[in-house]
């Protein structure tokens, strides 16, 4: 049987993190009882932190800057805010192969075949989350990967710094690093929202096809 693509879907405006949590947990569990279709869901948060499940409060520096929200994805501290593309991926996994490591590589090959498509060369640093790119003070975090999987499908994602406020990260140290964060904005491109999401669609397929492949 010819396996559906996920629906594609792209909030406008800025979504409330706690309404997002919920229907991602929703969408989710419809995914497991067969109800719902899985799907990439495309927001952009108002400014906030996150926690991850290996969060260490030392890390948050500034805990009266912006909301902090606890969550049950992997990782540590982030940063969410206006600019930057949060990609929540909710993927059936049980259909498309039971490997975590399988999936969380997908998403950074994902990211980096898309950040290509601005000439920007993205690459994985062994040990550490996340896409990076060198700069000339040295690596720069780029882009963070944080998700859960929960009897066998996938929800939270991944965020892309398009053209967010770099200070903002200040109020932590971004998923426990010392190396700093940079965008696409930073790095000298006039890439928005829109050229971002059309880059992350024209690589789905790709995406996909790494998950499959582990299914043979």
């Amino acid at each position: 049987m010819k396996r559906v693509d996920p629906v594609w879907e792209v909030s406008s405006g800025l979504t409330a993190y706690p309404a997002a949590l919920a229907r991602m947990q929703g969408i989710a569990a419809g995914i497991r009882a067969g109800s719902e279709s899985e799907r990439i869901w495309l927001v952009e948060h108002p400014p906030l932190y996150t926690a991850g499940t290996s969060a260490d409060p030392i890390e948050l520096i500034d805990p009266e800057r912006f909301p902090v929200f606890n969550t049950g994805r992997g990782g540590r501290y982030t940063y969410h805010g206006p600019g930057q593309r949060v990609a929540y991926v909710m993927l059936d996994l049980a259909a498309r192969g039971r490997d975590v490591r399988r999936f969380v590589a997908a998403l950074e090959g994902w990211l980096i075949d898309t950040l290509a498509d601005f000439g920007t060369n993205g690459r994985i640093i062994p040990g550490k989350v996340g896409v990076w790119v060198d700069t000339v003070a040295g690596p720069a975090k780029i882009a963070a990967i944080g998700v859960r999987v929960q009897r066998w499908v996938s929800f939270h994602g991944l965020s892309l710094n398009v053209t967010p406020d770099l200070n903002d990260f200040n109020g932590i140290i971004p998923c426990g690093l010392s190396e700093p964060v940079t965008s696409l904005a930073a790095l000298g491109h006039g890439a928005t929202l829109a050229d971002a999401d059309e880059a992350l669609a024209r690589h789905l397929p790709a995406l996909l096809a790494r998950l499959v492949a582990s299914c043979r």
